[in-house]
């Protein structure tokens, strides 16, 4: 089991370093810009062996943000009131400046997700990692239409609040400032949220 662990973390180690110095070359030159041969060159492994952990090369960015794809699933297991759970976690997000939250103003965060937003390719590829997050949900949630639809509107909104936050960043304005008109967006869509969704609160 020792083993299996210290295997398992030496992998997770490998897929993060060859996305960190991706991701290095991408922002230095362009996503289009660089070769996967060259990313590959660049780790020290073959172009092979890069494509066996990232299938494609939108991957080797977009595995800064996999993890985050059952997060709201893994929010909402077990809880009474869903929409509650997912505004608190979003809202505890705000205040540690998480970089999903769209509220953080690191130059590398800033670069990431302009090298994100602004790359047609990742645009695209991020789609399936959104669809994925709300499967993922609408499971959670119990499964069937209804709970799909409840999946996309929450996964929209969150979507929706980061970006706005990231927008407002970008265009100059500093975190302090964002930061309590970020909190009052969340309360508002939440609350508007809960009103819409009350079917998925538990009557116990």
């Amino acid at each position: 089991m020792g083993e299996m662990g210290l295997r398992e973390r030496k992998k997770r180690q490998m897929y993060q370093d060859v996305s960190d110095i991706a991701v290095r070359l991408f922002l230095e030159r362009g996503f289009e810009a660089v070769p996967v041969a060259e990313v590959a060159a660049a780790a020290g492994i073959s172009k092979p062996t890069l494509f066996r952990y990232f299938p494609a090369k939108e991957d080797l960015v977009l595995h800064r943000i996999a993890d985050h794809e059952a997060e709201a699933a893994r929010v909402v297991a077990g809880a009474a009131d869903p929409v509650d759970a997912l505004r608190r976690h979003f809202l505890a997000g705000l205040e540690r400046r998480d970089p999903v939250t769209g509220l953080n103003d690191h130059p590398q965060v800033l670069a990431f997700h302009t090298l994100l937003y602004g790359t047609p390719a990742l645009v695209a590829r991020a789609y399936g990692h959104l669809e994925r997050s709300e499967a993922a949900l609408a499971e959670a949630l119990g499964g069937g239409l209804d709970a799909r639809l409840a999946a996309g509107q929450i996964i929209a909104v969150q979507r929706i609040l980061a970006q706005e936050n990231w927008r407002r960043i970008t265009a100059g304005e500093p975190v302090e400032a964002v930061a309590p008109e970020a909190v009052r967006a969340a309360e508002r869509a939440f609350g508007r949220l809960a009103a819409g969704l009350p079917e998925l609160r538990s009557e116990d």
